[in-house]
């Protein structure tokens, strides 16, 4: 089985309060009055108390155009990158010159070279390394770049992988939308990045410097799902100002209607059930999401409690959220033994399954 030796989450410096930022968009996009209204009581309902920005948040309404909107993403994500892989590899014990593969999840800016090929020679990594970016999964990234790293693991059980996920969420905000889709956006996005570093079977068994093959979960399995017919629910439409947010009001209901069967069917395929599970590593996509997901499996209210924490103490981080979400709760230590279920959504829209063993 593949094992995860490391997660290690970063964020940017600056952190501000929710209420700051709803006085700064509501500035920045000069909303009527009626609508900043409508935006207040958006912010305030979103369950976010803080977020943490790459730039001031004076500057946002400074950035006109995607292309300055990319460069700052580009100078942004970089640092955070490499901050989030190194303190891995630290966690871990890891030597860069020991990964195999990367993977790279971000869906708020563009990058070619891609991110973990523009940081490949200050981390350290051998020239073969092998990489392999994702763009497109939104807020599911992070877990289905962990679903890849496992794929990759199983065919190479000698093998040392790395997912890194970036985003910066405050650069796609657009000021000159006031649609209530951008105003949802706008209340909930924050900025941050996270890494994880995972080991093959053999690599797992054999110990390998300032780790034991003890530590860590296993993955056991992962599945994808789309949902047909629902491309529009969820994603982005490009225009010359960059990302514009497509987010359907019925994408909570989509979600208590099919999530619970595709969860119990999946988890079913591996002798378990809903209630077996001790741990849910689940993706923050907003308060009417995680509602949506505790009442389509059945959970009781605690069962999500990190993902609320995180929510409100950073926002929603897309890729990067429910890997800040694993760190924490591997830093609870969950009985050893017992599954856990790391789950996201995002466009296709589609939903990402990864059964881990604590």
């Amino acid at each position: 089985m593949t094992r995860i030796i490391a997660v290690h989450g970063v964020l940017p410096p600056r952190r501000y309060a929710q209420q700051e930022i709803t006085r700064a968009v509501a500035a920045t996009c000069r909303l009527p009055r009626d609508d900043r209204r409508l935006l207040e009581r958006v912010h305030a309902s979103a369950g976010v108390n803080s977020r943490h920005l790459i730039v001031p948040l004076e500057d946002c309404a400074r950035m006109e155009g995607f292309g300055a909107r990319n460069d700052a993403y580009l100078r942004g994500a970089l640092d955070l990158g490499y901050e989030a892989v190194k303190g891995a590899l630290d966690r871990a014990g890891v030597a860069p010159d020991e990964v195999d593969l990367v993977v790279s999840s971000s869906v708020t800016g563009i990058a070619a070279p891609s991110m973990e090929a523009r940081l490949a020679a200050g981390l350290g990594l051998r020239p073969d390394v092998k990489r392999l970016p994702l763009f497109g999964l939104g807020c599911a990234g992070g877990a289905a770049g962990l679903a890849r790293l496992h794929d990759y693991l199983i065919g190479h059980p000698d093998h040392t992988a790395v997912l890194l996920s970036v985003e910066l969420c405050s650069l796609t905000l657009q000021q000159a939308d006031a649609s209530l889709q951008n105003l949802v956006a706008g209340a909930l996005f924050g900025d941050g990045a996270a890494a994880v570093v995972a080991v093959g079977a053999r690599r797992a068994a054999g110990g390998h410097a300032g780790t034991t093959a003890g530590e860590g979960p296993e993955v056991v399995a992962a599945r994808s799902h789309l949902f047909p017919g629902t491309e529009n629910l969820l994603g982005w439409t490009i225009r010359d100002t960059g990302f514009h947010i497509m987010l359907g009001a019925d994408l909570p209901d989509l979600v208590r209607r099919h999530l619970g069967d595709t969860v119990q069917r999946f988890l079913a395929d591996h002798d378990v059930k809903t209630e077996d599970v001790t741990a849910w590593v689940c993706h923050p996509g907003g308060p009417k999401v995680l509602d949506a997901v505790r009442d389509a499996l059945g959970l009781p209210a605690r069962a999500l409690e990190s993902s609320w924490r995180s929510l409100a103490a950073v926002g929603n981080l897309s890729s990067a959220s429910v890997l800040h979400i694993l760190r924490d709760t591997l830093d609870g230590h969950p009985p050893p033994g017992s599954p856990g279920l790391l789950l996201a959504m995002g466009p296709g829209f589609a939903v990402e399954l990864v059964l881990l063993r604590w």
